[in-house]
């Protein structure tokens, strides 16, 4: 938190750490133990670094953020080719990143790895080179970027999921631990299962954000359009192009229409997998975990 004009402070620098005389660190900053800032590091007003962090050049920390323990900030890109000076890291404000996270710098030397603000960076997650993570993103222990991968708004990623280069993940997405992600994943949804299959709406996320009743129900739709029909891809971006043009499910076609990799698909159950316990009437919910939708929707 950055404190009122009024109160805040000169930087402290603790006896061990090591601070080039060229690095530009802001007020009530404060830098633990062992921790070095190398030449031309930018550091906003109120960061805190804790022991032995270390701030790699090309590195710019907006306000308030929290690097904790062993992170390392900056490093090069992790590349076959070497390039010098390289790109720049360049993080937003009121970041919490934890222990022993690792974020380089974009790799060629005009690149950008840009995080934005308000993110929580648990303990050993990797960002590598280029990659480009929203705000309110929560990346749990151990989690794996890879590089120029897209982390978008308030995503959710689980701990131990392994991303691969290119990849993007959608707004509100949630991905379940130990996921293996190798295409891009929409908006909205939720995914899981080592081989990465959608199961659905990321319902409870969507409504601890605020999503109504309208909205859920125009991304359930959506949704139908998308894995449900059996439509054509042409026809899935025609179709998402005419009838949401509004709301959350707007933002479907965009990120369609623009993918390389793509897409996770949704888990189908075989038919008779499952006893029904359900009338497949009352389950309608988009990513029911009644087995008898699941059954029913196969």
């Amino acid at each position: 938190m950055v404190l009122p004009r009024e109160t805040q402070t000169v930087p402290y620098i603790h006896p061990t750490a090591i601070v080039d005389p060229s690095a530009q660190l802001g007020s009530d900053v404060h830098v633990g133990p062992f921790a070095i800032v190398e030449p031309g590091v930018i550091i906003g007003d109120g960061c805190r670094l804790d022991a032995r962090v270390v701030i790699k050049s090309r590195t710019v920390l907006g306000s308030g953020n929290e690097i904790g323990e062993g992170a390392v900030l900056g490093g090069s890109a992790q590349h076959l080719q070497r390039m010098d000076p390289g790109g720049m890291l360049v993080i937003g404000e009121n970041n919490r990143i934890r222990e022993n996270a690792t974020l380089h710098r974009g790799y060629a030397n005009e690149a950008v790895t840009k995080i934005g603000s308000n993110n929580l960076i648990m303990v050993a997650a990797h960002v590598a080179h280029d990659c480009q993570v929203g705000n309110n993103v929560v990346l749990v222990n151990n989690v794996m970027l890879g590089g120029h991968v897209q982390v978008d708004d308030r995503a959710y990623v689980g701990g131990g999921v392994g991303i691969h280069q290119f990849c993007r993940i959608g707004r509100f997405v949630m991905v379940g631990a130990q996921t293996r992600i190798t295409q891009d994943v929409p908006h909205y949804l939720l995914v899981e299962g080592a081989q990465a299959q959608i199961i659905g709406l990321n319902q409870i996320g969507l409504r601890r954000n605020g999503f109504t009743a309208d909205d859920m129900l125009q991304l359930k739709a959506a949704y139908r359009v998308i894995y449900r029909q059996g439509l054509r891809w042409s026809e899935v971006l025609e179709q998402l192009a005419r009838d949401f043009t509004t709301g959350p499910a707007a933002l479907y076609h965009e990120f369609l229409k623009t993918g390389k990799r793509g897409f996770v698909q949704e888990r189908r159950i075989s038919r008779k997998a499952l006893l029904k316990i359900a009338d497949p009437a009352t389950a309608d919910e988009i990513g029911e975990e009644s087995p008898g939708r699941k059954a029913d929707a196969a």
